[in-house]
C-alpha cells in the first residue's frame, strides 16, 4: 500500500473516518443528544466527498495492486449515491424526531453502507466485491429493523437478512466457481482466460451463481420476494434509502462485473440478464395493481424499474451501460420526491400510508398535488417528461442489440404500469371526500418533492448535463 493507494480511495478512508469520529461522539458525549447535529453533519459530509469525487481527473486509477479502480463509470455512480443519501437524510429528520426514532446510531450506520457501496463500485476483484457488498448489507440490515418497537420491522429486518445471507451464499459459490475455473479473481485476468465465442460450463455457472446473488441487491424477479414486505416493515426514512442508493451501488456493481469480467461473450450473459429483466418488468408492474399500501405499491414499481435498468445492462454495449446510467440517475430524482412527499401523509397526527389517504388532496394541498402528479407521470413514462426519455434510451439500446422481444415486454409493461400510476392521479383529484392530511409537514420534504417534480419537467430541455456525464461514464467502462 502506497501514498498513490491511499489518495485514489481517499474519498472511502475520508467517509469511514468520518463514520468512527461520529460514533466515539455518540457513545462519549451523550447518547441520542447529539443524533440531529450528527445527521446534519453527516449530510454536509457527504456533499462534500461528492464534490471532492466530481472534482477528480477524468483519467482511471488502480489502487491496491489492481483490486480498487477509480474511473468515471465508479465516479457517476458515486456521486449520485451521496447526493441521494444526503437528500434522504435530510427529508428523513423531521419523520424521525415526531416518532421519537431520531437516534445516532442512524446516520453512521447509512455512513458506513455508503462506504461499503463506495468499494461496490469501484470493485476489480471478487474479493473487493464481497467486502464492499457485505459492509453495505450488515448496515442494511440494522436500519431494516431500526424501529425496535414494532413487530413489522422486525420482520422486515429478520427477512431481509435471511434472504440477504442467501443471496451471499449464492455470490460466493458463483465467486469460487469462477475462480477454480478462471485461476484468479482480478477481473482483468477472468477476462484474459475467456478466449472463444462462449464461456466455458463452469465460468457461465460461476457467472449464473453471481448474477442471482446481484440480481436479489436489485430486487430482480425472481429474487425480488423480499422487497415489498420490506419496504412496507422499515420505517419510511429507511424505506427511502433502500429505494434510492443501494439499487444505484448494486446496479452499477453488476454492470461492471459483466462489462469488465465477460465483457467479451455478451451473448452468455445477456440472456441472464435479459431474462432477469423481462420478469422484473412484467412481475413488477402486474404485481403493483392490486396494492393499496404505498409503501408495497412503490416497492412493485422499483421491481418494475429495476427491470428496465437491466435492459440497458443487456444490450452490452456502450450505449446500453449509458442508458443504464441514465435511468438510474433520473429514477434516483423521482423516487426521492414521491418518498419526500410520503413522509408528509399524516392525519391527525398519525402516519398513513394507503393510497386511499390522497383522496382530493388537489383541494387541500393543491402543490403537493401537481408535483405528485408530475411524478406519477413521469414514473408511468409518459412523454415529455424526463421518465419518458429514461425509458426511451434503455428501449432504444436494447433493441439495437438485436433483443427485440425484450423491448416489446417493456414497453407492454409499461402500459400497465401507468394504470397504478394513474389511479393515485385519479384518488387525488377526482377522488372521494375525506379527512384532510395534516399540512405541517417539515418544509425540507415539500420542498423536495416540489423540486423533484420541477427537475422531472425542465430536465427535458438538456437533463442537466447528466446524460453527457453518463456518456463519459459509460465510455470509460467500456473501452
Amino acid at each position: 500500500m502506497t501514498s498513490v493507494d491511499l489518495s485514489i480511495a481517499l474519498p472511502e478512508i475520508l467517509l469511514s473516518l468520518w463514520a468512527m469520529v461520529a460514533l466515539m461522539a455518540g457513545a462519549y458525549f451523550g447518547k441520542d443528544r447529539l443524533a440531529s447535529a450528527l445527521t446534519w453533519a453527516t449530510v454536509a459530509v457527504f456533499i462534500l466527498i461528492a464534490v471532492l469525487v466530481g472534482v477528480q481527473d477524468l483519467e482511471t486509477h488502480e489502487a491496491f495492486g489492481g483490486l480498487f479502480v477509480e474511473d468515471s463509470f465508479a465516479r457517476f455512480a458515486k456521486m449520485a449515491m451521496l447526493l441521494a443519501g444526503a437528500a434522504v437524510l435530510v427529508m428523513g429528520m423531521d419523520y424521525l424526531e415526531r416518532a421519537k426514532m431520531m437516534k445516532f446510531e442512524y446516520p453512521i450506520l447509512i455512513a458506513l453502507s455508503m462506504v461499503g457501496m463506495m468499494v461496490m463500485v469501484s470493485a476489480q476483484d471478487l474479493i473487493t466485491l464481497y467486502m464492499g457488498l457485505e459492509l453495505q448489507s450488515l448496515a442494511l440490515y440494522v436500519l431494516a429493523a431500526f424501529r425496535r418497537d414494532s413487530v413489522k420491522a422486525t420482520e422486515a429486518g429478520l427477512k431481509y437478512f435471511v434472504l440477504g445471507a442467501l443471496a451471499s451464499g449464492l455470490l460466493l459459490y458463483g465467486a469460487s466457481l469462477v475462480y477454480g475455473y478462471a485461476g484468479t479473481t482480478r477481473f482483468e485476468g477472468i477476462a484474459s482466460v475467456i478466449t472463444g465465442e462462449h464461456l466455458p460450463v463452469g465460468l457461465l455457472m460461476g457467472l449464473a451463481f453471481m448474477l442471482a446473488g446481484l440480481a436479489f441487491k436489485v430486487s430482480a424477479v425472481p429474487f425480488h420476494m423480499w422487497t415489498p414486505d420490506v419496504y412496507e416493515g422499515a420505517p419510511t426514512p429507511v424505506t427511502a434509502f433502500f429505494a434510492t442508493a443501494p439499487k444505484v451501488a448494486a446496479m452499477a456493481l453488476l454492470t461492471r462485473l459483466v462489462i469488465d469480467a465477460f465483457g467479451a461473450v455478451p451473448g452468455d450473459w445477456g440472456q441472464i440478464v435479459g431474462l432477469l429483466a423481462g420478469l422484473s418488468m412484467v412481475v413488477g408492474a402486474v404485481g403493483a395493481l392490486g396494492q393499496r399500501n404505498l409503501k408495497r405499491l412503490m416497492a412493485y414499481s422499483s421491481i418494475s424499474h429495476m427491470g428496465f435498468a437491466l435492459l440497458g445492462v443487456t444490450a452490452g454495449t456502450e450505449a446500453g451501460v449509458k442508458a443504464t446510467l441514465l435511468y438510474m440517475a433520473i429514477y434516483l430524482t423521482m423516487s426521492v420526491g414521491v418518498f419526500a412527499f410520503m413522509l408528509t401523509m399524516r392525519r391527525e397526527g398519525r402516519v398513513v400510508s394507503s393510497i386511499d389517504d390522497l383522496n382530493m388532496l388537489s383541494k387541500t394541498q393543491p402543490m403537493q398535488a401537481l408535483a405528485m402528479l408530475v411524478l406519477m407521470f413521469s414514473l408511468a413514462g409518459v412523454p415529455p417528461l424526463i421518465g419518458f426519455w429514461a425509458k426511451f434510451a434503455v428501449l432504444s439500446a436494447v433493441i439495437g442489440s438485436g433483443y427485440v422481444t425484450l423491448a416489446v415486454v417493456g414497453v407492454i409493461a409499461s402500459v400497465v404500469g401507468a394504470f397504478y400510476y394513474l389511479r393515485i392521479v385519479y384518488f387525488m383529484y377526482f377522488g372521494t371526500e375525506v379527512d384532510p392530511l395534516d399540512d405541517d409537514g417539515a418544509p425540507a420534504q415539500r420542498w423536495m418533492t416540489l423540486g423533484a417534480a420541477a427537475i422531472t419537467v425542465l430536465g427535458v430541455i438538456n437533463l442537466f448535463g447528466i446524460e453527457g456525464a453518463a456518456a463519459v461514464a459509460a465510455q470509460a467502462l467500456v473501452n
